[in-house]
């Protein structure tokens, strides 16, 4: 399919020279320009994959460094106990979650009401549990809601865990429930409610399956 789309836009570029009536002294510019671009698409792309629709797995995004990105405009970065989460971060890369869990628990030692420390306790126990509804990872998203009732964090990170635990329908509602609290200016909002949208068409695609 790749190449056919390159072949078409190869056809389609031609025929605009002709019906443009462009010089034939520009004809091998355009045409070295196309071959470069085609060379480079041969090169990096995957021209020999055919195209297939957006899947579950592409909203779990376990290794999205957006993510990071994410939960520092929403709870903030170069904080005390953000140092914890930094460490937390590179362990679990590392494939230790038991460690991730241990260091996130150290820095809540010294601040036991950190909403980023407890939001992320629930994310890092809901991984090395490999289940969101385990009382450990449940307990810490609760408590997370609890110390900040109205901050969109905690919702958020519970309904990512939920996505990675394929429960779309209790993701949902905490995504939306996070989307309601989040300030109309804040710059997140918009990465939140692109989540949204995406999962809303895939429990939109799975009721299409349904008999």
């Amino acid at each position: 399919m790749g190449w056919l789309a390159l072949a078409l836009v190869i056809a389609a570029a031609a025929a605009a020279l002709v019906l443009l009536r462009v010089g034939r002294v520009l004809w091998s510019m355009v045409g070295a320009a196309l071959m470069l671009g085609a060379a480079g698409y041969a090169w990096q792309g995957s021209p020999t994959i055919a195209a297939s629709p957006a899947r579950a797995g592409m909203l779990r995004a376990d290794d999205d460094p957006t993510l990071v990105d994410l939960r520092e405009r929403m709870l903030g970065r170069f904080t005390a106990d953000s140092a914890y989460l930094t460490a937390a971060d590179a362990l679990g890369r590392s494939g230790d979650r038991r460690s991730a869990v241990r260091a996130i628990l150290g820095g809540l030692n010294r601040y036991p009401r950190s909403l980023m420390l407890w939001t992320a306790l629930g994310t890092a126990m809901a991984a090395h549990d490999g289940n969101v509804t385990s009382p450990p990872a449940l307990f810490a998203f609760r408590h997370a809601i609890r110390l900040a009732p109205l901050h969109p964090a905690p919702h958020f990170f519970l309904g990512l865990a939920y996505v990675r635990a394929n429960d779309f329908a209790n993701a949902r509602a905490q995504w939306a429930r996070a989307l309601a609290l989040s300030p109309a200016g804040a710059s997140y909002r918009r990465d939140i409610a692109v989540r949204l949208m995406l999962l809303d068409r895939l429990l939109a695609m799975q009721e299409g399956r349904r008999p």
